[in-house]
């Protein structure tokens, strides 16, 4: 049986994603690399991957219920392959005879003949009801939290923690916001070159280095030079707001750079002050990418390999401190597909004590008036309000971060700054502005 090229490339990165913990993005980029397909073939396969990752929980439901036993008792492979069939039936609309076809090519190719009639089976009994059908059959018998995050798609953890975050009228569409595939945003390099310089792009709602990409990214050459580079908003504004804060004069610092957005950036504002910037990163190869982001300045800032908890500079040596701590990312789900089904409460508290570490340590580092800024790609209570209210107010008081981000509505949330997809168009980007005492 012959197997289609653009299903096998999906198959192929669907796998190493199940399998080896591949990053969705990462592994088809590599994938598309290998062979050579016209735009229409890569926009299914990219579709076909980015929403089988997406609604990954609520078809391995849908998949139990159709094959008679849970999805732990099915091959790796088989499941992959079931789960693709899921979202061709489900979700692309895929006509039945076809998509039940190809899973069944699949699965004699790749695995052997002894499944096809299991794959066969069972995507006949998936395509018997549309998407809506099956989660009016699964959400019977859940409580209401349970089943708005059935509905949308997302584990009830994560929806719980957004709930304590958003009202019931909002939380639907911040949730909803999360299954759309997100703008891709490009950052010019302050000093290199200016937005207005950009051919076949829109600018920016909010940040003055900001454009939204009428076409991939490799397109442009802008991008192969360095002088522009890949950056969420919400993630430019955040590094934007630290550099607006009085501050005495000083170097500046990254604590967490990698893998490289945000020092880029900082890189190019600390010129404008007359500023030198330091970029500190814990692992080599996150640090590699770091130097590569900087590759275009003539005076491209020092990049230090250390552990951000455990410093070798001196205390109070630096004016600003942008600390970018690692978080569970639910800010970013959008753009990172397979992660809210990887995530869970236990990696979370694993993250929060490291995330405490390194915000005393940003803290130790900054001189007396300087600025610190605490930034995460999360709205989780534990990673940003909860750190930050923990520092001792002798150590830093808390700026009103919103007063620095004037040209943003409704970013306010307290003294801190929350950034949301379904308001801003940007990653849910968590802010909060310190200074030393």
């Amino acid at each position: 049986m012959s197997v289609s090229k653009a299903r096998l490339t999906a198959f192929r990165t669907l796998d190493a994603v199940n399998r080896k913990a591949a990053y969705a993005n990462l592994e088809l980029a590599k994938q598309l690399s290998q062979t050579t397909f016209d735009s229409r073939d890569a926009g299914f396969i990219t579709e076909l991957v980015a929403g089988t990752c997406r609604l990954q929980g609520t078809y391995d439901l849908i998949i139990a219920q159709a094959a008679s036993r849970s999805t732990n008792k099915l091959q790796p492979a088989v499941l992959v392959i079931l789960r693709m069939v899921c979202h061709e039936l489900l979700t692309l609309r895929t006509p039945d005879h076809a998509a039940v076809h190809s899973a069944v090519q699949l699965a004699h190719n790749l695995v052997g003949s002894r499944v096809s009639g299991l794959v066969n089976a069972a995507s006949r009994k998936i395509a018997e009801r549309n998407l809506s059908q099956w989660l009016d059959v699964l959400a019977s018998g859940l409580k209401p939290m349970e089943e708005l995050a059935l509905r949308n798609h997302h584990p009830a953890w994560i929806v719980e923690s957004f709930a304590h975050r958003l009202d019931s009228e909002e939380l639907p569409p911040a949730l909803a916001a999360n299954n759309i595939n997100p703008q891709v945003h490009l950052a010019v390099r302050p000093t290199l070159m200016a937005v207005a310089e950009l051919r076949d792009v829109t600018t920016g709602k909010y940040s003055p280095y900001c454009a939204y990409l009428d076409h991939p990214p490799n397109w442009y050459q802008e991008v192969k030079a360095g002088i522009a580079g890949v950056q969420d908003e919400g993630s430019q504004l955040v590094t934007l707001a630290l550099t607006r804060a009085q501050a005495p004069k000083g170097v500046w610092l990254d604590l967490c750079a990698g893998p490289g957005g945000k020092t880029a950036l900082l890189a190019g504002l600390a010129t404008m002050a007359g500023e030198e910037l330091v970029a500190n990163e814990l692992q080599p190869q996150r640090a590699r990418l770091v130097r590569e982001n900087l590759k275009a300045f003539p005076n491209p800032p020092k990049v230090v390999v250390s552990d951000g908890r455990d410093s070798t500079w001196h205390t109070g040596e630096f004016s600003r401190t942008l600390v970018d701590v690692p978080c569970s990312g639910l800010g970013a789900l959008r753009r990172r597909p397979e992660s809210r089904w990887r995530r869970n409460l236990a990696d979370l508290e694993n993250l929060i004590p490291l995330q405490h570490d390194l915000l005393a340590s940003a803290i130790k580092a900054t001189m007396p008036g300087g600025v610190i800024a605490y930034v995460t790609c999360s709205p989780h209570l534990c990673e940003t309000h909860e750190v930050v209210d923990s520092i001792d107010p002798s150590q830093a008081e808390l700026l009103s971060a919103s007063e620095f981000l004037p040209e943003v509505p409704d970013c306010a949330d307290g003294s801190f700054v929350q950034l949301w997809p379904q308001r801003h168009g940007s990653d849910a980007m968590f802010l909060a502005l310190l200074r030393r005492m």
